[in-house]
């Protein structure tokens, strides 16, 4: 998160910093209920014992259910079984389960469960960059590195109980639970070494490139560098990413690149089965998937939950699991879209005034009609930043946006005011014809160049930085003729 962002919330209410909480109650909650119902992929149900069933069923729920897609599933569980009989315990059987969330991780159970989310699953270029993730994730279980994994999920799961049970408030528990997701990360500096050597070591004996895991690092770290806005790093708590645990630092890239030459030298590296992968992730959602809310370009859209606003130019948005966030590009000036629940006998004009954020103006605090919503809106100033805040009641939630300036001037006033009137429900021909992000394979013709494919991709900005990253390629590089890369488009 940047400096600015950073501040804007900082000293304010904690009311006001969990309330994108009941935001799990609200926008991320509608999409966990719907989603954790098909939890598990065919089969996984009557494969794990009634208790690990339920842990799992949660687990999965908190990064947005599982995602089908019946090929690539095949394909990933190839790469494990290959994985496993070059194993230290190819005893073991792992069960392989596809997260349909965008964050960029991977992490494996000691009953043998392996997650992997569609965001690294889009990042890798080929085989053998999956198989250095998955052979790292079972070294962990094969080191018995994982128990600590699962302690840690049980006693989340507990706290998340203790927090429904005693506030009588299920969603405070559902939080609990996806930040404990940032626990099934934790190994020790020595455990990651370890798990990279015993990895690096699986993937050279099923015959897979062992400098795959160092192709992958340096990607991760690539695409972490670019994340367009601050609001990613801000909801690291909730959606942690690989690198949470697995920095791509120059010194860890270093040793898996040592370990590599163990097995291979760098000109006979082994199998990367590129156009078998690629083959295999045509057709990947990209991003967010639409029934969880999605951006484009300066609009929010929820299909699922039937709003849509859209920010003040120069605004970026960010959809993360506890609000909508945005940030202009001077940092200047800032926004928040989350839920939250409002007794039906207080009024909205109330609510603002009831001191859930200090420093509101009661003499700003009017009511209105938004699009046919009750609403209402008032001032609050603080040391550095004021806010123009609106609370819109949609529904049984009722849904603040939040936005904040470090000088809010007149003009700048009116742009918040002509935001907040964008807020309106969606139509039922809009949500039908949503259409989600997905990864496509272009093959590459005589006269095509990374410009010319990043040109095609549906994306924000940094259009041909991210198509380099996503092919793993340098600036400079050359395509080849009739090879297969990705880009990003509906």
């Amino acid at each position: 998160m940047h400096a600015p962002v950073r501040a804007l919330w900082r000293g304010l209410p904690r009311a006001l910093l969990l309330g994108g909480a009941l935001l799990l109650g609200a926008c991320a909650a509608a999409v966990d209920r719907q989603a954790a119902a098909p939890a598990a992929l065919p089969g996984m149900e009557e494969a794990l014992p009634p208790a690990q069933r339920k842990e799992h069923d949660r687990l999965v729920a908190s990064y947005g259910g599982a995602y089908k897609d019946p090929k690539l599933q095949k394909q990933i569980e190839l790469v494990v079984a290959r994985l496993v009989a070059a194993s230290e315990r190819p005893d073991l059987h792992y069960r392989v389960t596809i997260l349909n969330s965008p964050a960029v991780n991977a992490f494996a159970l000691p009953n043998g469960s392996l997650y992997v989310t569609r965001g690294l699953l889009s990042l890798a270029s080929d085989n053998a960059e999956l198989a250095s993730v998955l052979a790292h994730e079972m070294a962990h279980v094969i080191a018995n590195h994982a128990a600590t994994r699962e302690d840690q999920m049980k006693q989340a799961v507990l706290v998340s109980r203790v927090i429904s049970d005693v506030v009588n408030d299920s969603d405070l528990g559902a939080l609990a639970l996806a930040r404990s997701r940032v626990s099934l990360a934790s190994f020790s500096r020595g455990q990651e070494l370890e798990a990279d050597a015993i990895g690096v070591g699986i993937s050279a004996r099923a015959g897979f490139d062992p400098y795959g895991a160092e192709r992958f690092l340096t990607t991760m770290g690539r695409q972490a560098g670019i994340r367009s806005t601050s609001m990613n790093q801000s909801a690291s708590a909730d959606s942690p990413d690989f690198l949470s645990s697995h920095p791509a630092t120059p010194e860890r890239i270093s040793i898996v690149m040592a370990n590599a030459r163990e097995y291979a030298s760098p000109d006979k590296p082994g199998e990367r089965d590129r156009k078998q992968y690629l083959t295999s992730i045509d057709g990947l959602v990209y991003g967010d998937d639409p029934k969880e809310g999605f951006v484009r370009g300066s609009r929010f859209f929820h299909p699922k939950l039937g709003f849509t606003f859209t920010a003040p130019a120069g605004f970026t948005l960010e959809n993360t699991s506890q609000a909508v966030l945005g940030a202009s590009t001077s940092g200047r000036e800032a926004l928040r879209l989350d839920a939250v629940r409002v007794a039906g006998d207080q009024s909205l004009s109330q609510y603002l005034s009831s001191g859930w954020i200090e420093g509101v103006e009661i003499s700003t605090v009017e009511s209105l009609v938004l699009n046919g919503f009750p609403a209402a809106t008032a001032v609050a100033r603080g040391d550095q930043w004021s806010f123009r805040m609106f609370a819109i009641r949609f529904g049984s939630d009722v849904y603040r946006l939040i936005f904040a300036a470090r000088d809010l001037t007149p003009e700048l006033d009116r742009a918040f005011r002509d935001a907040a009137e964008t807020f309106r429900r969606v139509s039922i021909e809009e949500a039908e014809n949503v259409k989600p992000l997905r990864l496509r394979i272009v093959t590459a013709g005589l006269t095509d160049t990374p410009e010319r494919l990043a040109a095609k991709m549906d994306v924000q900005d940094k259009a041909l930085e991210r198509f380099l990253i996503l092919n793993g390629l340098n600036r400079g590089d050359k395509l080849g003729y009739g090879e297969p890369y990705k880009i990003i488009a509906e």
